[in-house]
């Protein structure tokens, strides 16, 4: 399957099948890295990361991905004019004389649109408001290394479903056929536009989306519990005090994986406030009382936990996002 050339924006761009040859070749990939054999098929190539939000996994996988395939990165961060002296599609045209390829990460979707418009190079989103599609191919994989397959098993998201992983779940679920239930209270499900959107891709694949705030229905019969911080540093503290109050009723602790599955596993894009153990989350602690927000620790450090499995298919996934759209030549 040929992906050369293709940006990498959301996955409402890519089929089914084309989602899975990309599970497949990460699954590859992983394995000729953990058997020590080079694929450095993109030597004398260079991409540029532009981070407007920090990150861990996303910049480790992307500049590990990228040397793993003999390319060479210029990170961007405070350092560059991006969106401050510069407008985005300046900046774009820029870069896209210098780089075969801009990862993006940061804030409105619409940015990351304009660098791939205006850029004339291949465009990566390594995260937005709206999407997390590398995201959803690491959590993807790491499914199936543990069920052995997608269709059909039962992925319940607890919490704010309105931003980027909701969004994107469902749009990943839905086009390969989880049946995928969104656990919150009604003012955080997902946009109904997005929904109405996805009922095309579920009848392809026969999964399904459900909207559910009764936390013990949403759970029973889960194959996978997923959850995300409830809120975005730099938010003000009365959006804390707001999220924490109607969320704290969808912590996934071991009281709610009981009601799932035995053999469920635990998910978690991280960051994760599940034991406060940090400065941010000693704050959390003082301002609001809490030992762990949006999971426990018993549930983050217990064996149905596959979270650090899961950031490491970051990097897989994303080395075979670069690698196909760079143009695959295996």
């Amino acid at each position: 399957m040929d992906l050369t050339g293709r940006n990498f924006l959301t996955l409402k761009d890519f089929s089914p099948d084309e989602i899975t040859y990309m599970l497949d070749l990460a699954a590859d990939l992983k394995e000729k890295k953990k058997k020590g054999i080079p694929v450095d098929i993109h030597r004398g190539k260079n991409i540029a990361l532009i981070f407007e939000k920090t990150s861990t996994r996303t910049r480790c996988a992307f500049e590990v991905a990228a040397h793993d395939l003999g390319i060479c990165t210029t990170y961007l961060a405070e350092g560059s004019q991006i969106g401050k002296k510069e407008s985005i599609k300046d900046t774009a045209r820029v870069l896209g004389r210098m780089f075969e390829g801009i990862e993006y990460r940061g804030f409105e979707q619409t940015i990351v649109e304009d660098l791939a418009k205006y850029s004339g190079v291949v465009v990566w989103n390594g995260l937005t408001n709206e999407y997390h599609p590398t995201q959803m191919l690491a959590d993807m994989l790491t499914i199936r290394e543990h069920f052995g397959k997608l269709k059909g098993l039962k992925l319940v998201y607890y919490g704010d479903a309105r931003y980027n992983i909701g969004n994107s779940l469902c749009i990943v679920c839905s086009k390969l056929g989880l049946n995928l239930t969104l656990c919150a209270p009604e003012k955080y499900f997902p946009d109904k536009k997005l929904i109405d959107e996805c009922q095309l891709w579920l009848k392809e694949s026969g999964g399904s989306i459900t909207l559910e705030s009764d936390i013990s229905k949403a759970t029973k019969d889960a194959d996978i519990l997923y959850t995300d911080v409830w809120v975005s540093m730099g938010e003000p503290d009365e959006v804390w005090a707001e999220r924490i109050a109607d969320l704290k009723g969808y912590q996934v602790n071991m009281d709610v994986l009981k009601l799932a599955k035995p053999s469920a596993i635990f998910m978690h894009d991280l960051p994760s406030f599940h034991d406060l153990n940090t400065k941010i989350g000693k704050e959390i602690h003082d301002k609001f009382g809490l030992d762990a927000m949006e999971v426990t620790d018993e549930v983050f450090e217990s064996k149905h936990s596959v979270v650090f499995e899961e950031a490491e298919n970051r990097m897989h996934t994303i080395k075979a996002v670069i690698a196909a759209t760079l143009g695959n030549n295996f």
